[in-house]
């Protein structure tokens, strides 16, 4: 597809948008969520929604119930999002937000993890690069695949059956040698991502309880799946207000007034409904809307 005049660019797929696609009788081709337009009246860039179908009356129908014009309080268009989420499988409820940030300045950079108090209502497989009593330790706290050299070797023949690889510090020599094959993929232990740990039981716990990592794009977006569309309105709340805390906890030093310019609620096939940065920026009132 050509690349349109103003289309945010990113060198990664948006959070949750691959899954069921192909479950679903809907065929859609996808451009860019985010499109930056220069507001006539007063020269600002905007963000909006984006996202165009080829032939499906579903999402026509979908998409006139949402208000384009209109910026949903976050209890509203959570509401919304799950009366939206008609496909045949589960959908993913996902947070796009576009930020005051330059990522090609470290000092405006985001890379963290955040613990969803509900989780994700994703099964994730862990793996974990470890030996003796910490890899002990990680089987009984419920990783999936546990080794050192053998893993090391597994992960170096590309073989890499699992969603998180956590290390301990002795393994990060081993590590260091597996960044051609782990980087592409977003794998690579990291301190900042809370991937490398000498607690390796307690970390698993927290990722197969939904904590993850995300981080901005080149663009300084960020896509953060926050829960299922079968969740509760009070806990796909809880889980976003969760995610805009933990993006202002880790507000850079470098970002210079509003972190908020614009942010985006979505279910994995559904339209885009627009939320109020300003409710973002402050605490989201966890309550539903009847």
């Amino acid at each position: 597809m050509q690349k349109q005049k103003g289309t945010v660019d990113s060198d990664e797929p948006l959070a949750g948008t691959a899954a069921g696609k192909e479950e679903d009788e809907d065929e859609y081709t996808w451009e860019r969520l985010f499109e930056k337009k220069e507001d006539e009246s007063e020269g600002e860039e905007v963000v909006s929604s984006r996202r165009q179908k080829v032939s499906s009356k579903r999402f026509v129908a979908l998409k006139e119930q949402v208000d384009g014009n209109k910026i949903y309080e976050a209890a509203e268009g959570v509401a919304l999002l799950r009366k939206l989420a008609t496909a045949k499988f589960v959908e993913t409820a996902e947070l796009h937000a576009k930020l005051n940030l330059d990522p090609k300045y470290n000092d405006q950079q985001i890379r963290t993890t955040v613990a969803l108090p509900h989780g994700t209502g994703k099964s994730i497989k862990v793996a974990v690069l470890a030996e003796g009593p910490m890899a002990d330790a990680a089987r009984e706290a419920g990783a999936d695949i546990v080794g050192m050299d053998d893993l090391v070797a597994q992960i170096s023949e590309g073989d890499m059956d699992f969603d998180i690889l956590l290390a301990t510090p002795p393994a990060m020599p081993k590590v260091a040698k597996l960044g051609k094959v782990l980087g592409p993929k977003g794998l690579m232990p990291s301190p900042k991502a809370g991937t490398v740990t000498s607690n390796p039981a307690e970390t698993v716990k927290e990722f197969k309880a939904g904590k993850q990592e995300f981080r901005t794009d080149k663009e300084g977006n960020i896509h953060v799946p926050f829960g299922k569309a079968d969740f509760t309105e009070e806990q796909l709340l809880e889980n976003l207000m969760a995610l805009s805390d933990c993006v202002e906890t880790n507000r850079p030093t470098g970002c210079k007034g509003k972190l908020w310019k614009s942010s985006v609620i979505t279910s994995t096939m559904g339209p885009g409904i627009k939320l109020n940065p300003d409710e973002l920026r402050g605490k989201i009132k966890v309550e539903t809307v009847r």
